[in-house]
């Protein structure tokens, strides 16, 4: 493994409390968060208008580092988060470079490098119209051979919530591993969140199946998409109330309408996206869940958090890549 050891100790941030000019405590970092789940390469094309067939499209065409599970842990630390740490799975082709780009993220990086796999690429093309939409070509390489043997409860030591990338559901050695991690993190009492991930790979797993593999956590962060796919709902609060009878927190990412929260089968709020000039939305969604965890481990209730990742989400449609500020390309 590269990077630091699993075990780690007690986080930068514990028993340490913000205050305000008052003197007054405005948040509390308790401990760390653990991110599990994708590290890959994302190769991002940008074009304007439709792909044309069977010749040459032109594009601007960046090499960044990518993965939601990645991208997640780094807008955590972004957005104040005193230790985030990621357990991940790279080849050995580029796994010194993601070390790299996470530790310039402030992300205390737990790789484990692949003997046989190479690191997971992502084509994402972009089209520079208005809205910015985006495609991913994927190749998951190394990222879903992530697996119980990569686990040790001793990854949970100072921390204060445990995050997974639902890209950990499409493998059966990563679902084998959120097992043993879903049944550590009970024994600890250490809460869990989940990003459902990927609306297509989500189709061909089952709804049934994912909530099944779900049970236990805490904290859903779907998007519409993801939310409507789960629920059958075609109306975002419905699905969102729905998905909180299952869940006992929902936040339904929903784009440039904002965020929905739910609780106990009702909408509690509906949070209002910030305007902003889209680039490239890759890694808008992983923008928001970081942002949302770093606050709500700050001591924000889920409302005030679900802001700081709408401001978070907004940012990251105004920059090529699915990472803050700090991140480089190649």
């Amino acid at each position: 493994m590269n990077g630091t050891d699993r075990g780690g100790g007690p986080g930068r941030g514990a028993n340490r409390a913000d205050r305000d000019a008052a003197g007054r405590d405005v948040g509390a970092a308790t401990g760390a968060l653990l991110v599990v789940g994708d590290v890959v390469t994302d190769i991002v094309a940008r074009h304007h208008g439709p792909l044309a067939a069977s010749t040459d499209t032109a594009a601007a065409i960046r090499t960044l580092p990518g993965g939601a599970g990645a991208n997640v842990a780094c807008w955590a630390a972004h957005r104040g988060c005193a230790e985030v740490r990621l357990l991940g799975r790279v080849g050995a082709d580029a796994a010194a470079w993601h070390e790299r780009e996470l530790v310039a993220c402030g992300v205390r990086p737990l790789l484990v490098v692949d003997p046989q796999a190479p690191t997971g690429t992502v084509i994402c093309l972009v089209d520079q119209g208005a809205s910015a939409e985006r495609t991913f070509l994927t190749d998951s390489g190394a990222s879903l051979r992530l697996g119980p043997d990569d686990w040790s409860p001793a990854l949970l030591d100072g921390v204060a919530r445990l995050h997974l990338s639902g890209y950990l559901f499409f493998s059966e050695p990563s679902r084998a591993l959120v097992s043993v991690a879903l049944e550590s993190a009970r024994a600890r009492g250490v809460p869990v969140s989940l990003d459902p991930a990927s609306a297509g790979f989500l189709t061909e797993l089952g709804v049934d199946r994912f909530l099944a593999l779900a049970e236990g956590v805490d904290l859903l962060l779907p998007s519409r998409d993801e939310a409507f796919l789960l629920t059958g709902l075609p109306d975002p609060a419905d699905a969102a109330a729905k998905l909180s009878r299952h869940v006992p927190l929902v936040v339904a990412k929903q784009g440039p309408d904002g965020a929905l929260v739910a609780r106990s089968g009702a909408v509690r709020a509906h949070v209002p996206a910030v305007p902003a000039n889209p680039r490239d939305t890759t890694g808008a969604g992983d923008a928001f869940t970081g942002a949302f965890l770093a606050a709500l481990l700050a001591g924000a209730e889920p409302e005030a958090a679900a802001v700081e990742g709408c401001r978070a989400g907004a940012m990251a449609v105004e920059r090529v890549g699915g990472r803050p500020e700090g991140a480089r390309g190649r």
